[in-house]
């Protein structure tokens, strides 16, 4: 069923037609996409990527198909809108899965050379195989920075979803923060605010809602142990830690949302900040709307990193500097292009980026907020639109 939320089936023949283009102009005879986020982007089928191969195949002429195991043929023709799937029996086996692979690509006349995101099927959790060069007996064309600059530009409905991953993101945070006292634990804390986040939002659009994520299946909210002085630790992990007044507390919240993600973060502070918090604090968010006011349509992504890092040294707070300003982001957390002195992509409207810049103290903790930030022809709109100042992110005791 086609709703107002999700990607419509003429979106993913649009995005297919200008892969089809690619695989013409550069005269190959088709592409092999193995990447789970691409196949997704392309076809609308989500899975769950693991050691039994799966690919999305595409000849010259545009015709497609799914290259699956036996135990996601049902998943397959039921999530996606590719008719042709081709299936093994396991992996491993005998004969090798990629031996049905080698007949549907004879079969649909792609051979001589191949364009592919990766040679073959990724050496994950345990898989071993042939390259697909090897396979095939072919040459390879590398496609993925077609594929990576064609999911920078997000459509309207793609927006769309953002949006709404926002909306629910913002949810999970508000009670995140409610529930936050000292004595309690981050695990029962996330719990408790990621499960009544949740159910409102299945309450609220829940007919109409796919996460389309094999990492959640809804909105959710936590610390990942950022806390205290752990919270110096950009990915740390959740700990189970008990909250102390005075913590420094770093959180995140999202929704994936037919795939498609949002980031909030936030710095807040259990009891009243002292004078060291607070200055560190102050700098922090003076760091990010420099970040968020300097993201413009025509400027270079290294350019908003070198904004950054000019006030960091300003400032003298290069010794508190672990990362680059942010990344883009869409159906994975993390995307290309990336705010970052090494990318000279050119920032264009309809990427989507996180702006995140920090500040970090071994000593007293870390501070970083995360707001997702969407290029217009204008210049951006912040998406998010949680409290940012110190006030509405203090924890009373």
């Amino acid at each position: 069923m086609e709703t107002s939320i999700s990607i419509t089936s003429e979106e993913f023949s649009e995005r297919v037609d200008k892969l089809l283009g690619k695989v013409i102009d550069d005269g190959l005879s088709g592409a092999v996409i193995f990447d789970s986020h691409y196949i997704l982007y392309y076809t609308g089928f989500a899975f769950i990527p693991t050691e039994r191969p799966i690919a999305f195949v595409m000849n010259s002429s545009g015709e497609m198909g799914l290259f699956v195991p036996r135990l996601e043929v049902e998943h397959a023709q039921s999530n996606s809108l590719i008719q042709r799937v081709d299936h093994y029996l396991e992996y491993p086996y005998k004969p090798h899965p990629t031996s049905v692979l080698k007949d549907m690509l004879l079969d649909m006349g792609i051979t001589g050379q191949i364009g592919v995101d990766h040679d073959g099927y990724p050496w994950i959790l345990g898989y071993r195989g042939p390259d697909l060069s090897e396979l095939m007996e072919s040459r390879t064309a590398k496609l993925t920075g077609f594929i990576e600059d064609q999911m920078m530009i997000k459509s309207k409905a793609e927006l769309a979803l953002i949006r709404e991953s926002v909306k629910w993101g913002h949810l999970a945070h508000v009670l995140l923060q409610r529930y936050t006292e000292v004595g309690a634990t981050e695990t029962e804390v996330s719990q408790l605010a990621s499960q009544e986040a949740n159910q409102t939002m299945l309450d609220t659009i829940g007919p109409i809602y796919r996460a389309q994520s094999p990492f959640s299946d809804g909105a959710g909210a936590g610390y990942r142990g950022q806390i205290g002085r752990n919270a110096a630790i950009p990915h740390a992990l959740a700990n189970n830690i008990v909250f102390m007044e005075g913590d420094i507390l770093v959180t995140g919240a999202g929704a994936p949302v037919w795939g498609y993600n949002s980031e909030l973060e936030r710095t807040m502070i259990i009891g009243s900040a002292n004078d060291h918090q607070k200055h560190m604090f102050e700098h922090m968010v003076a760091l990010q709307d420099i970040a968020m006011s300097a993201i413009l349509p025509g400027v270079k992504c290294a350019d908003i990193d070198k904004a950054a890092r000019a006030y960091y040294e300003a400032n003298n707070l290069m010794n508190y500097w672990k990362h680059h300003v942010g990344h883009a982001i869409g159906l994975r957390y993390h995307e290309a292009p990336f705010l970052d002195i090494g990318d000279q992509t050119v920032i264009q409207p309809g990427m989507v980026f996180t702006v995140e810049p920090g500040l970090y103290s071994p000593e007293l903790g870390g501070f970083r907020h995360s707001d997702t930030v969407a290029v217009n022809e204008e210049g951006n709109e912040i998406l998010t639109y949680y409290p940012r100042d110190l006030e509405s992110l203090t924890i009373p005791v």
